[in-house]
This record gives C-alpha cells, sequence and structure tokens, in this order.
C-alpha cells in the first residue's frame, strides 16, 4: 500500500507536557546518554542494557531502565518530529523482542544450572522453547503501553540432563514452565523501576487452567480437537519472538505446520462469520459494562464503534475466510494486509486506503493518550488540556482533530458494519419474548411460499436423511437460503429452472456448511448464483465438481473485467511464493494452486458468457489465453524441480493444433500439442524425456482440486508410435517431407491452425518457417482436393447423421465443412497469396480469401458469418448439455452459406448426401 501520509507537527510543540514524560526526566536523568541518539535499534539497546549491567544493575532492572529510555525518546519522535508509526511500533516490538530473548537466555542458564539441558526422550537432542508472539507483538504493531501476549510452546517431551552426578533431573514440561514463570517474572513484574511490558498468558491452550508450556505435540492435538473458531484468529497473527536463536531453526518450520492449518482451511470459510460476531459482541459488552455509569469512557479509539479493533477485525476476517486458497493473503500487519487485500481485488482500493489511514490516526491517537500516564488506556481524556495536547501534538487544532476522529470512526463503522452484514440489532432475552417458531414451522412456511414444482421439491427433500441430521445451525442456513430464493421467485427477478437447480446443486453440498454460510453471508452472491443456475444446465455441473468458485460471484469486477494474462500470472507467482515462505510448496500444493486458479478463471468467463457480456469469439480467445498462460507457468515451476535439469531455462517449444491452435477452446477443451527441444547438450534427449513425462502428469493428473486439461499428442511426428518429444530438427524435417519418415496431408491441414503457444523467441521464429514453408510448399492442387475429400468422407462416415436433424458440425453444410474448405484454400493457395498464411482463424481467412478473388463475390462473407452463427448454436447446445443436431429448419440459410462455400471451393462435388429438407 502507498506509504500513509502521516500528520505534521507544529513548531514548538513538546513531549513535556507528558506527565510520563515529566518523571522519567526526574528519575533518569542519568542515563539518557546511555542510548544512542535517533532511532533505537537492536545493536542500540543491547550497548545500553550491556551498559547498565556493567554499572551493578541487575537484568531485570537493567531491562526495564532500558525500556524507559527508549519509551522517552520514542515520545520525543513521536510529538516532536512526526515519527511514522511503523518506526514507533517496530522499536516497541524489538524492546519487547529483545527483552524476551535476554529474559529466556537467563531463565534457561539458572535452570540449566539446577537440571542440566532438557532432552528429547527419542533422539537425546537438545530440546528449544518457543516464545510465541500473539496480536501486536506477533505482527510487529506494538502500541506504548501494549502487554505482550505469549503462548510458550517446546518441541519435545523428554527430561532434562541432570548434573554431573545424576542429580536434578526434571521432566521437560517441569522445566519449561518454570523457564515461562520466570521469563514472565523478568518482563512483566511490578519493581521500583516499573516493568518492561505486562506479560498476558491467557491465549495459551485451555487458558489461565492450562499448564504455563506445552509441548508442540500437544498443541497438534488441542488445535485439532479443542481449537475455537475465535482462537483460529488469534493465531492468525502468531510468531516464535524469542529466543533469537530459535526463530530460524527447523523446529519452527515444523510449528508453522501445526498453526497454518488451524488457521487457514482449504475452502472458503464464511462459517468464521458468527465467530467473529460472537467475538465482536463480547468486546462491545464489555467496553458497554466499563461505560456503564462513566459515558467519558465511550470515547475508545480502540473497542468503541469504529474503533481499532474494527479495522482489525476487517482485515482479519477476509483473511482467514479466504487465506486457505489465497495464502497471498497470509500475512500480519494489518497496513500490509489492507494492501493485500486492495492487490487481490477482495477490497476496494479507496476503501482500503480510507481504513489505512483511519488506521494509523487511531492509533497515533492510541499512544499519545499512553505517552499521557503510561496507563494501558484507549480512552479520550477529558481534560481539555491534554486533549488539546494529543490535537496539537497531530497537527490539528482541537476541533478540527475531533471532526477528523468521528470522520475516520464512523467509515470504520460503516465498512464493518457492511462486513458482517448491518449493525447488530437488539434482541428481546425477557421472560416474555418467546423462542420464535420451531423449525417445523420454519420449513412449513417456507414451502408454502414456494411455486409448486419447487415447492414439491423442497417437500421431498425435507424427509431425506441427510437434511433431517444437519445441525440447527445449518437447517438455520438453509431455511435462509430458501426463504431468500422464495422471495425473489415471488417478485420474478429469479426463474423456476433456476431455483430448482439450486436446490440439486446444495442436494450435494449439504455437509459443507462452509457453502450455506457464504450464501447467508452474500445475498448477492446467492442471487446470482440463482441467476446463473438458470441460464443454463452445464454451470450448475461446473459448480457441483467446484463449489469453492461460487465465491467469485461476490466481485463487482466480474461481469466489466476481461482475462488479464500478466495479472493472473502475478498472482500465481505471488501465491507460490507466499507457500514457499512457510514451507508449503510441495508438487502437491503447487498442483492444487494451478486447479484452482485455473477453475476460477474458467468460472468468471463462464459468468460473463451466461450473462451475455462476452461473445463466443470472445470466450475463446479468453480460454485460449488462459490455457497459453498456465502451460507457460506450468512449464516453469514443473522445469525448476526436474532432478537432472542441466540449464535454468528449458529449450523447448510446445506446439498448439486445432481449437488451441486456432484459439477456439471451449469449455472443457483438450489441447492438441506437440513437444520439441532445441538444445545440443548430451543430456538433452533424457532431460526433455523426463521433463515431458513430468509436465504431461502435472497437467493431467487429478487431485482433490480436480484436473487442469486433457491432451492429446497423436499430432507428433508418427502419432502415437512416435516419441513423446522430439528435437525441433527432427519435428522440422518431418513436417517438411525431408527423409522417408514424412507428415501425411492431414498433418499438413492440422498444420494450417498450428502455432507455437510456448518456447523462446528463436524457437517461435524457426516454428513459423517450418510452418509457413509447409503450407507454401507447391502441391498440385486435384490431388491435395481428392485427399483432403478423402479425410472429408473418413470423418463423415464415423459421424452417422440423421435424416431430421441437422449436425451443425459434421453434417453437410456444417463447420467441419468450414474447416476443410479453409484449409484446402490455404494449402492450395498460400504460395501466391501471403494474407493466407497468418494463422487468423476460419472467419479471418474466409475474408481474406474472398479480397484475394479466391471465392466469388459475398461467398466468403456469408460462410464466415454461418460459420460464427453455428458455434453460437453449438455453444448454446453445449452449455444446456443438449444435442447439437437441430431442425434443419432452424439454420437454413447459414447451412446454405456453407454448401456454397463448399461448391465454389470444391466444383461439382457434393458436401455430402442430402438431409431431410427444413
Amino acid at each position: 500500500m502507498p506509504s500513509v501520509p502521516e500528520p505534521t507537527t507544529t513548531a514548538g510543540d513538546s513531549a513535556a507536557h507528558s506527565r510520563l514524560y515529566q518523571r522519567l526526566h526526574r528519575r533518569y536523568g542519568a542515563e539518557w546518554p546511555l542510548l544512542a541518539p535517533g532511532l533505537p535499534d537492536r545493536a542500540a539497546m543491547a550497548a545500553t542494557c550491556d551498559q547498565l549491567l556493567a554499572q551493578g544493575r541487575d537484568t531485570a532492572a537493567a531491562l526495564r531502565i532500558l525500556r524507559q529510555l527508549v519509551i522517552e525518546r520514542l515520545m520525543v519522535l513521536d510529538c516532536e518530529h512526526g515519527a511514522a508509526l511503523g518506526d514507533v511500533c517496530g522499536t516497541l516490538t524489538l524492546l519487547a523482542e529483545f527483552a524476551l530473548d535476554r529474559a529466556c537466555l537467563q531463565a534457561c542458564a539458572e535452570l540449566d544450572a539446577l537440571h542440566g539441558r532438557p532432552l528429547c526422550a527419542q533422539t537425546g537432542a537438545a530440546v528449544a522453547l518457543w516464545i510465541i508472539g500473539m496480536g501486536k507483538l506477533g505482527a510487529r504493531e506494538l502500541n506504548v503501553s501494549s502487554d505482550i501476549d505469549l503462548i510458550c510452546v517446546y518441541e519435545a517431551d523428554g527430561e532434562t540432563g541432570g548434573q554431573a552426578d545424576g542429580r536434578g533431573k526434571v521432566s521437560n514440561h517441569e522445566y519449561f514452565v518454570r523457564a515461562v514463570r520466570r521469563v514472565s517474572s523478568l518482563i512483566g513484574e511490578q519493581t521500583e523501576d516499573g516493568f518492561v511490558f505486562r506479560v498476558d498468558l491467557a491465549l495459551r491452550p485451555h487458558g489461565n487452567s492450562g499448564p504455563l508450556a506445552v509441548s508442540l505435540a500437544t498443541l497438534q492435538d488441542y488445535l485439532r480437537q479443542q481449537g475455537r473458531e475465535w482462537e483460529r484468529f488469534a493465531w492468525l497473527k502468531s510468531r516464535v519472538v524469542a529466543p533469537a536463536a530459535a526463530r530460524g531453526s527447523p523446529g519452527v518450520q515444523q510449528l508453522r505446520q501445526v498453526v497454518l492449518p488451524f488457521v487457514f482451511r482449504r475452502y472458503l470459510d464464511y462459517a468464521v462469520f458468527d465467530a467473529l460476531r460472537v467475538l465482536h459482541r463480547q468486546v462491545r459488552q464489555d467496553a458497554q459494562r466499563r461505560c456503564a455509569g462513566h459515558p467519558e469512557r465511550a470515547n475508545d479509539v480502540k473497542l468503541s464503534r469504529g474503533g481499532i479493533r474494527e479495522i482489525e477485525f476487517t482485515v482479519q476476517l477476509v483473511q482467514v475466510v479466504r487465506g486457505g486458497q489465497f495464502p497471498e493473503l497470509r500475512c500480519r500487519p494489518t497496513l500490509e494486509a489492507l494492501e493485500r487485500l486492495a492487490r487481490a481485488q477482495l477490497m476496494q482500493r479507496e476503501t482500503a486506503d480510507a481504513l489505512a489511514r483511519a488506521y494509523v490516526f487511531l492509533r497515533q491517537v492510541e499512544h499519545r493518550i499512553q505517552y499521557l500516564d503510561d496507563q494501558q488506556s484507549h480512552v479520550l481524556p477529558t481534560n481539555d488540556e491534554d486533549l488539546a495536547w494529543i490535537a496539537r501534538t497531530m497537527g490539528l487544532g482541537c476541533c478540527e482533530f475531533l471532526r477528523e476522529l468521528d470522520a475516520h470512526r464512523e467509515r470504520v463503522a460503516q465498512e464493518f458494519d457492511a462486513l458482517l452484514g448491518g449493525p447488530e440489532k437488539k434482541k428481546c432475552t425477557g421472560p416474555g419474548c418467546g423462542r420464535g417458531p420451531d423449525e417445523a414451522s420454519d420449513w412449513d412456511s417456507v414451502i408454502a411460499a414456494q411455486p409448486a414444482a419447487v415447492a414439491e421439491r423442497m417437500r421431498q427433500w425435507r424427509e431425506q436423511p441427510r437434511v433431517a441430521q444437519l445441525r440447527e445451525q445449518a437447517t438455520a442456513r438453509l431455511l435462509r437460503i430458501l426463504q431468500q430464493t422464495g422471495e425473489w421467485l415471488q417478485q420474478g427477478s429469479v426463474s423456476e429452472q433456476g431455483a430448482l437447480r439450486l436446490l440439486d446443486w446444495l442436494e450435494l453440498l449439504l455437509r459443507r456448511e462452509s457453502y450455506l454460510a457464504l450464501l447467508v453471508e452474500r445475498p448477492l452472491v446467492l442471487r446470482r448464483l440463482v441467476a446463473l443456475l438458470g441460464a443454463a444446465r452445464w454451470p450448475a455441473r461446473y459448480l457441483q465438481q467446484h463449489p469453492g468458485v461460487i465465491d467469485e460471484l461476490a466481485s463487482e469486477a466480474l461481469f466489466h473485467e476481461r482475462f488479464d494474462r500478466a495479472a493472473f500470472e502475478r498472482e500465481l507467482q505471488a501465491r507460490r511464493a507466499s507457500l514457499h515462505s512457510t514451507g508449503e510448496d510441495d508438487d502437491e500444493a503447487l498442483l492444487n494452486l494451478l486447479r484452482r486458479a485455473h477453475h476460477a478463471e474458467v468460472f468468471r468467463t463462464l459468468a460473463r458468457d451466461v450473462d451475455g457480456r462476452i461473445t463466443v469469439e470472445q470466450v475463446a480467445d479468453d480460454l485460449s489465453l488462459l490455457a497459453d498462460s498456465l502451460l507457460a507457468v506450468t512449464v516453469q515451476w514443473c522445469w525448476e524441480r526436474l532432478r537432472n535439469r542441466h540449464r535454468d531455462v528449458p529449450q523447448l517449444a510446445i506446439i498448439g493444433y486445432g481449437k488451441l491452435g486456432g484459439k477456439e477452446l471451449g469449455y472443457g477443451s483438450d489441447l492438441d500439442i506437440v513437444f520439441a527441444y532445441d538444445d545440443t547438450d548430451e543430456r538433452g534427449p533424457e532431460a526433455y524425456a523426463a521433463f515431458v513425462r513430468k509436465l504431461t502428469s502435472w497437467l493431467t493428473a487429478k487431485t482433490g482440486e480436480g484436473d487442469l486439461f486433457e491432451i492429446d499428442t497423436q499430432l507428433r511426428p508418427n502419432g502415437n508410435s512416435g516419441l513423446l518429444v522430439t528435437t525441433f530438427d527432427a519435428y522440422a524435417a518431418y513436417q517438411q517431407q525431408r527423409g522417408s519418415n514424412t507428415a501425411w496431408t492431414w498433418e499438413h491441414q492440422a498444420m494450417t491452425r498450428a502455432r507455437c503457444v510456448l518456447g523462446s523467441e528463436a524457437l517461435r521464429q524457426r516454428f513459423d518457417a517450418v510452418r509457413e514453408a509447409v503450407i507454401t510448399a507447391p502441391r498440385e492442387q486435384a490431388a491435395l482436393a481428392r485427399e483432403i475429400l478423402a479425410m472429408r468422407e473418413r470423418l463423415r462416415a464415423a459421424h452417422r447423421s440423421s435424416p431430421q436433424l441437422f449436425d451443425v458440425k459434421h453434417d453437410a453444410g456444417g463447420m467441419v465443412d468450414v474447416e476443410f474448405a479453409v484449409q484446402y484454400l490455404v494449402l492450395a493457395h498460400a504460395a501466391t497469396h501471403p494474407g493466407l498464411r497468418e494463422n487468423k482463424g476460419n472467419i479471418g481467412l474466409l475474408e481474406r480469401a474472398e479480397v484475394a478473388g479466391l471465392l466469388p463475390a459475398g461467398v466468403g462473407h456469408a460462410a464466415a458469418d454461418a460459420y460464427r452463427r453455428l458455434r453460437q448454436v453449438q455453444h448454446q447446445a453445449r452449455l444446456n448439455e443438449e444435442p447439437t443436431r437441430i431442425a434443419p429448419g432452424q439454420v437454413a440459410a447459414e447451412r446454405g452459406a456453407v454448401l456454397a462455400l463448399w461448391q465454389a471451393v470444391f466444383p461439382a462435388t457434393p458436401a455430402a448426401p442430402a438431409t431431410a429438407p427444413a
């Protein structure tokens, strides 16, 4: 996110108004020179602490005095010099990490002297303690008077080594509990020098009733079996903060593998909305209790409506819901998360920027409140002088400050309420309120409001065991979905067919309650979903296979954008980098990442298509470009993971034929591709053979997320009996009729629609040269016509026609006739008509052939329009899962135009036996 402008200070502003500042100067004036000038870093803190220790202070006193010196420095830099929020929070976080590291080292040294080092029962290796910072400490966002939320975990159970004489052995558990207690005392205990940080250990497993330290195995069992939804938000910002030596250890990666699946689920997890509502309600109720009888406490910049907590909740909710499928959203700092949400188009840029400005403003106000007396308070002071000082140090007048504060809080509250479905409504809880209608009456009322066909389906549905066995909360969500759909049916805004298909779709997903939660939380998604299902049958099947993609319907940009290859590949690379940063980028994770991205993008195209926003040609363009992009990314990732690769970038060409080559892919089209390499390294044959086998597996393997593509490689030299990958020289010789092993005419027909989908610029140029040589080679036109007609007859025999119906693809006057006619025109005339050499698609080449005089006036144009119309008919039939054989009269004019093209290209040659007249 662009840097958020920081409020400026006016000349003469001073931290001296702060009572904390005054106390510190009275008490520690002699110690100020110990801290090096400027913003304190870890080295400066270490030097100051060491000097204090050298003066005879113990560790606890040295750390406390260091804290006072750092706070005073930050107060001056912030209030008098306009220090950035990130500098203030980052320095406080460094202080906490440094203090915890020193405290941990001392505690362990004391315990080692008594009991020896803790050892793993299985391996005998030393066992490490990890102090995990939660919340603001984990996110490096500590404020001036923050407490630090800690959870302490050790690697493995066992016992300590004991002293030299064998005495003093204790269990690892007892050792680390004592260590945590000692660290907590060194950091948090109040002494004459105050404290370093208040320590809060209540977030540990089982809360205050649980042990102070747990083993990694115990933590894993707890999170799997007993971890609650609100704890997922707590663990979202967690990281190991001390001891410093343990932060980069291999064991920390094991800890991450335990925490990540708990926080981020593999699916879109809208069920957490209710958990966040409960958590937020508790926060609001606590704030209200504190305000009871104290109206001045309502101005809490953290916990009141529109406060810091609501910004954090807004960001964390989207992260937890989507972070399982979109790893690039996984980050701890709030401002960075806002930027990532905006970049991923999960939040409007203007909204993200507004929340970022509000966050910076409120956090700076919070710091100034705490600068006054070093109290853990977030409430604006009631003293006019204190309030004026806060405003002045932020470069504002008092009234201007209050107006800006109110504006920020109102914007935050609006966004938070919008996310959770509006402001919380008061509920009747008195003895006369009643419990409301029971489940049966709810079902009855919902069914009664439906049209007859929908009502009958719901009655059948209701009796099914899988519906009857739903949890109460899931049943309530289901009824809300059905009730809302019924209201739209009454209004006429959705179709009955859409409602029936929604029931079919929901029936398969009843056990996956997060989808019910999504549709309840996002009424817009539900409405668009019902409309989409009502438009065609195939979208319903696609959504049954890939239900997670329905969340794409929440995007406002969905219907106004087209596929953007550069943005798509950037997102994929960012997600892979995020997986790599957490050690999750194994082959299976990358395969699933590619498949999820592909399914989501296909669904976006499908939604635009069904809504009438793009044409059939644009659908084909976008799906073909998507395939190109996925091939490029898959080749890169797969090559990087090839064990015997001998160069950084493979010298491989992927040549696309058929619909891929002609950029006419449809939904579910397979890819006709050929692999050829141009690499003289002696290791090349073995390396590229292994690579193409691995690449084919990556493209076609079915994982839990489905597959990417079906691929067909029979157009390679010698077809299915040939090598899966050949040298480019061998490929060129085969195509250009050099040597005894050469291509057939039908392979040259395929070459008219071929293109180099992937490869270096040199390889692309070589392929273009080969293709041009093939399609411009001298040919005897009569012989060429005979061979093409023979191939057409073989295809016709394989697709027997019906005398009563017209097959828009295979029958005479159908799409295949257009394609064969164009192939003949290219192979027969490209040598003398350069305009036919480009792979411009059937429609474009027909127009060019007519301009070149190879077709009678109007024939090429009419055939191009007919081909376009036949594609539309075929496309719509496939969307509705209907046969592509229709009544001849529906496309009589189009068929006539294609037959005229056929007679112009192949005079006196019948296209096919006659079909029943229109």
